[in-house]
């Protein structure tokens, strides 16, 4: 018969793995946002947890960016609250918001944003050099990062001198230097084509697999959002019921 400890030991490998997936990494409650007299957001309540993928759909004017923008700190709402990792962020003054959003949250957008006149590596490096990260540390984690993402070929390489789907990857190198708690992702498929879209498709959860990201996705590509461990779609300023 199995001794006690050994059973302790086995539920403990059991369930706390599901403990860490089940806890909540975001919680969003009663958001509100008006930009003039346009009410974009009129009460949206979400939650997020530790290594979930979640995407957001719905059509455009919905309020899938501009909830993005306030649950990734980029916004303050106008009412309502939002916890991240159990940090009220509507406390933070800007100063201390913008620190822990550059330590603890990663972006990917459309465009890349990549900046033109420096080198795929040197963009890698930005968010670190914020953090203070020493120069030397901070190329060596984005050598590895690039690396791991099938890009250590193109190091010195600035971004016209790459393609739409390896602009991308920098990007999702960059979102991951400081290794964030979330990586919030806009349209991350909305400027490739077909190949370099299922290309990041499978890099997304092969991230989670890797780190046990937690990813939030505003997404109009539905094979995407079909992939993800949970869909929630806006409409007209509310997650649709």
């Amino acid at each position: 018969m199995p001794s006690l400890f050994f059973i302790l030991l086995l539920l403990r490998l059991v369930f706390l793995p599901l403990y860490f997936f089940l806890s909540s990494m975001i919680k969003a409650t009663n958001i509100h946002k008006s930009y003039g007299e346009l009410r974009v957001l009129k009460g949206v309540d979400l939650e997020i947890r530790k290594g979930e993928i979640v995407s957001i759909v719905g059509k455009s004017g919905a309020g899938k960016s501009t909830l993005l923008h306030i649950l990734g700190t980029l916004d303050r709402a106008d009412q309502g609250e939002v916890v991240f990792d159990g940090v009220n962020v509507n406390a933070l003054a800007n100063n201390e918001l913008a620190k822990f959003r550059n330590t603890r949250i990663g972006f990917v957008f459309q465009f890349h944003h990549l900046l033109p006149e420096f080198t795929a590596l040197e963009n890698v490096c930005i968010p670190a050099f914020i953090n203070g990260t020493a120069e030397a540390v901070a190329q060596a984690r984005a050598k590895e990062l690039l690396d791991y993402l099938g890009l250590s070929e193109r190091l010195t390489h600035k971004p016209t001198q790459l393609s739409g789907g390896e602009q991308q990857r920098v990007a999702v190198a960059r979102a991951l230097m400081n290794q964030p708690s979330v990586i919030f992702a806009d349209e991350p498929t909305g400027n490739l084509d077909t190949a370099s879209s299922q290309e990041l498709h499978q890099l997304i959860f092969q991230l989670r697999k890797d780190f046990d990201q937690t990813f939030l996705i505003v997404t109009h590509n539905m094979e995407l959002a079909a992939m993800s461990d949970r869909i929630v779609e806006m409409q007209d300023g509310l997650l649709k019921v």
